[in-house]
């Protein structure tokens, strides 16, 4: 049970809501956000004095009965409920060490995919494996290194925001994606060093990733259509789905255009180029 987390997050989600939200009135002046703790602990089927002691990180772990009543008061989703679950140690963490090994299917996969730009990620956002237009689109990951091919890193740690991120449009909300995700991934591997030592660069690098950790964040809206700024062929808007591979905790992203239209086109300009693509803006 991660008591200071727990507590944490139930104060982050209660100060977040308003009576009426809940269908109570509002009633007089707040002198605080959110609802009252006895609000929370009435909605939820518990004592006060036990929820307080939660929010305190002074509890004993609470049973699973008690946390669905808490959910519902709080009106969490499914991440967030199994966020709050795994914080009282009543769901099953996974295995110490988050997967960076992808499975030879998925490599293959993606080389068989004409004109869709191809990766797969990690729970912590590195590149892990790609294709050849995902090369020419973004980067030829190969030449850099680890920490280089981690996307958290380069959108809070990145010299320059847009170049960092290869121009996208939609800067903002993968930002708040990234902390969302990496929440979830420092609650299922709490003693990676890996996962721990990216939340703390990113905490003391970053002062926008500090503020967004803080609001304990841990679903975000998916991003179905982004536009990036390429050197060569210029803006190129695409359509991004993220497939989960659940069994090693990783994401392959697709990024496509519709037959026949400009992006489409430019997509297939920049097959033909392949990772060169960027490297000839450069002597252009």
């Amino acid at each position: 049970m991660d008591k200071h987390g727990l507590a944490s997050f139930l104060r982050s989600r209660r100060e977040r809501l308003q009576p009426e939200d809940v269908g109570l009135p509002a009633g007089t002046r707040r002198r605080t956000p959110g609802l009252r703790r006895e609000e929370v602990a009435v909605l939820a089927h518990i004592s006060t004095e036990y929820y307080v002691r939660l929010e305190q990180g002074r509890a004993p772990r609470p049973s699973a009965e008690v946390l669905v009543g808490i959910a519902g008061a709080l009106l969490l989703t499914d991440e967030e409920s199994d966020h709050l679950h795994m914080l009282a140690g009543t769901a099953p963490l996974r295995t110490a060490l988050h997967r960076r090994d992808v499975r030879p299917s998925i490599v293959a996969l993606l080389d068989r995919m004409p004109q869709t730009a191809g990766f797969v990620m990690s729970a912590i956002f590195e590149v892990l494996a790609w294709n050849d237009l995902a090369a020419a689109l973004m980067e030829d990951f190969a030449e850099l290194g680890p920490d280089e091919r981690n996307l958290a890193r380069r959108a809070f740690l990145g010299d320059g925001a847009s170049a960092a991120l290869y121009g996208i449009s939609d800067g903002a909300e993968f930002r708040h994606h990234v902390v969302a995700r990496l929440r979830l991934a420092s609650t299922r591997y709490p003693s990676d060093p890996a996962v721990v030592g990216l939340v703390e660069d990113l905490r003391a690098g970053s002062e926008q990733f500090a503020r967004l950790w803080d609001q304990h964040d841990v679903a975000a809206a998916p991003t179905l259509r982004k536009s990036l700024q390429h050197p060569v062929v210029g803006k190129i808007t695409v359509d991004c789905d993220s497939l989960e591979l659940a069994e090693r905790d990783q994401h392959l992203v697709l990024y496509s255009a519709p037959a026949g239209s400009a992006d489409a086109e430019a997509l297939a300009l920049l097959q033909i180029l392949g990772s060169d693509a960027v490297g000839l803006s450069e002597t252009t």
